[in-house]
């Protein structure tokens, strides 16, 4: 016997989180990449575009609740401040992760085989994403995955 019960299940719904943890871990994601920018051309920038590379990794590949930065915000910061008004699904901030690993790999792709030119650019657009989250809570990783959602779902819909 089937039952229709429209009512989401907890297993439908989206894990929501607070928003203001991917903001805080953009700001973090800013001064790690315009450090790396500051020292191109050495071995601190590699290191530092490395580290970031594996927290995006972690964001993108395990989920926000493995990422380096979100721990920091949950354990040390969130308990600091009043309690969450605004949550969010956690798909798109995860997008924005794999954005970001890409740019980080890219870069580190380029520092390595001394295309600088190459990382300057990775690095540099991955700064402009993190800082527009950082600065005016405008997620452009978001954005893309909320686009690509409406286009793709328009095209199956027709």
């Amino acid at each position: 016997m089937t039952t229709l019960d429209s009512r989401p299940t907890a297993t439908a719904r989206p894990r929501q989180i607070d928003a203001r943890g991917p903001r805080f871990a953009a700001a973090i994601t800013v001064v790690v990449l315009a450090a790396t920018l500051v020292t191109i051309d050495s071995t601190l920038s590699v290191v530092l575009l490395a580290v970031q590379a594996v927290a995006f990794a972690l964001g993108s590949l395990v989920g926000l609740h493995a990422q380096p930065y979100g721990w920091i915000f949950r354990s040390l910061v969130r308990p600091r401040l009043a309690p969450p008004t605004k949550f969010e699904d956690v798909a798109p901030p995860r997008f924005a992760q794999t954005v970001g690993l890409v740019f980080a790999v890219v870069g580190l792709a380029g520092l390595l085989t001394g295309a600088t030119v190459v990382a300057y650019v990775a690095v540099s657009f991955a700064l402009a994403a993190a800082f527009l989250n950082a600065a005016f809570d405008f997620c452009l990783g978001c954005e893309m995955y909320l686009l690509g959602k409406r286009v793709l779902g328009s095209r199956a819909a027709a």
